[in-house]
C-alpha cells in the first residue's frame, strides 16, 4: 500500500464510509484504513442485548434507507453490522490497517500503518468518539471491574451484587438487565439527561426529528462545548429505562461516586438535586415539542423518586458486591495523531469538523456539525459538507459563504 493516494478517511464506521460515499461522487481518489473490520466497534465493542437507540425508520446513511419489515423497531447489533457492510459495498476500505501516525509534511500528510505508509494532501478522522472507556484510577479494589467494552451478559460475570457506576444510556440498560436476570444493583447516579421513551403516543425522537431539534446547527448552539458533553439520553431501543422504571424493578440508587477510601465506595449526597435539575429540563424539552405542535396542555412528567436517605457509602470488602460496571463514558484515542490539534483534554480542536491544519477534516462527533451528527441518519449532512470543503481546498476555490444555509428555531435551552 505504499504510495501516494489524494485522500486517507481512518475509520471504516458509518462516518468513514460515508465520506468514501462523497469522496466517490466527487471523482476523489482515496482509501479507507480500518484497523479492524468494517464496522469495528459494533463487532468488538457492545453487549449482548444492545439495540439500537433509534427507530428503524429513521436510520438511514447517504443514499441507503432502512427497507426492512419492521420500521417501528429497533436494530440489534448484528442488524446494525449488517446495515453498515451493504453501505460500504464499492468503498475502497483497507481492513486490519492500523495507523500509527499522521504527520504533516510540505505536500499534506503522511500515514503511517503497521507494515507500510501512505503519502496524501488530505486525511478524513473518522475513528470514532468513544475508542476508550473512562475509568478513574483507584487500583485494585477487591472486586472485579468492567466496563461496557469488556460486558457481554450478566452469565459472565462473578456471582454476587453489582454497582453501576453511570447512569447515561449505557448504565441504565445495563442496570436494567442486571436486575432482570436477578442481580441486586446499586446504580450510581451523577449528572444524566433524562429523557422518556414516548410523548404523546410517539416515540420522543419522532419529536426530536420532525421538530427540527436534531438539525439545530452547532454554530446556533449557546454553549457548544456543553452540547458537546451532554451525557447521552436515558434511552433503550424499544424499553423505558428511567430510574423510576429501574426503581420499580428493585434498582437502589445512589449519589455520584466521589470517592473510594479505606475500603468503601463514597457517594456524594446531591442525588436529589440532580435528578430534579434532570426533570427540570426534560420537561422544558418536551414543553419545546408541544409549543412546536402548537399544543397548549402540557404533559409533564413524575418526578424521578429517589429514597428518602440515599446510602453514603458502601463497603465494597463486605460481600455485597461482586463487580463494578464503569458506565462513566468514554473518550477518543488520538494518540497516533502527531498534528497539533488535540488540546490539552484530549479533545480535537475544530469547527464544525475542519481543522486549523489545511487539509485534515473530522467526523463522527458529537455536534459535530448538528445534534444529531454521531447518529446514523444525522452523517449525512456533515460527511456531504466536509467533503465539500475538502475538495474546495484542494482546488483551492473554497469560499466560506458557499456554506449550508442557517437553520434557526430558536429552540436553544432545551437540552
Amino acid at each position: 500500500m505504499a504510495g501516494r493516494v489524494t485522500t486517507v478517511v481512518v475509520g471504516a464506521g458509518h462516518a468513514g464510509l460515508a465520506a468514501s460515499h462523497f469522496l466517490r461522487r466527487r471523482g476523489i481518489d482515496h482509501v479507507v484504513l480500518e484497523r479492524g473490520g468494517i464496522a469495528h466497534s459494533w463487532r468488538t465493542e457492545r453487549w449482548d442485548s444492545l439495540r439500537l437507540l433509534t427507530p428503524n425508520w429513521l436510520s438511514r446513511l447517504p443514499g441507503q434507507d432502512y427497507d426492512g419489515p419492521d420500521p417501528d423497531g429497533y436494530m440489534t447489533t448484528a442488524e446494525v453490522i449488517a446495515f453498515i457492510e451493504r453501505f460500504a459495498v464499492g468503498a475502497p476500505v483497507r481492513t486490519g490497517v492500523n495507523v500509527t501516525s499522521v504527520r504533516r509534511t510540505a505536500e499534506g500528510f503522511d500515514v503511517a500503518f503497521d507494515g507500510g505508509g501512505l503519502h496524501c494532501r488530505s486525511v478524513v478522522i473518522a475513528s470514532g468518539a468513544c475508542n476508550v472507556p473512562v475509568v478513574p484510577d483507584l487500583g485494585d479494589l477487591g472486586v472485579h471491574q468492567v466496563t461496557p467494552f469488556d460486558y457481554h451478559n450478566p452469565d459472565k460475570l462473578p456471582d454476587g451484587g453489582v454497582l453501576v457506576v453511570g447512569a447515561s444510556a449505557t448504565g441504565v440498560q445495563l442496570a436494567a438487565e442486571l436486575r432482570a436476570a436477578g442481580r441486586h444493583v446499586v446504580l450510581s447516579v451523577g449528572e444524566h439527561t433524562r429523557m422518556p421513551r414516548r410523548h404523546r403516543d410517539r416515540d420522543v425522537l419522532w419529536w426530536m426529528h420532525e421538530s427540527g431539534l436534531w438539525a439545530q446547527r452547532y454554530d446556533e448552539v449557546d454553549d457548544l462545548d456543553r452540547a458537546r458533553r451532554l451525557p447521552s439520553p436515558q434511552l433503550a431501543g424499544g424499553a423505558e429505562v428511567g430510574l423510576n422504571t429501574l426503581t420499580a424493578a428493585g434498582v437502589e440508587l445512589v449519589g455520584r461516586l466521589a470517592a473510594v477510601r479505606d475500603g468503601g465506595a463514597l457517594f456524594s449526597g446531591g442525588l436529589r438535586n440532580v435528578c430534579s435539575l434532570a426533570d427540570l429540563k426534560a420537561n422544558r424539552m418536551l414543553a419545546g415539542f408541544d409549543e412546536w405542535a402548537g399544543l397548549t396542555d402540557r404533559v409533564v412528567l413524575e418526578p424521578t423518586r429517589v429514597p428518602d436517605r440515599p446510602r453514603l457509602r458502601i463497603d465494597l470488602h463486605g460481600g455485597e458486591i461482586g463487580t463494578i460496571v464503569w458506565a462513566t463514558g468514554f473518550r477518543p484515542d488520538y494518540s497516533w495523531l502527531d498534528v497539533p490539534v488535540v488540546d490539552e483534554k484530549g479533545r480535537l480542536r475544530h469547527d464544525g469538523g475542519v481543522t486549523g491544519v489545511p487539509g485534515l477534516y473530522a467526523l463522527g462527533l458529537p455536534v459535530l456539525r448538528r445534534r444529531r451528527s454521531t447518529f446514523l441518519h444525522g452523517i449525512e449532512d456533515d460527511a456531504r459538507y466536509v467533503v465539500d470543503h475538502l475538495v474546495r481546498t484542494l482546488s483551492g476555490t473554497f469560499d466560506q459563504s458557499v456554506s449550508e444555509a442557517r437553520w434557526k428555531p430558536g429552540y436553544d435551552g432545551w437540552l
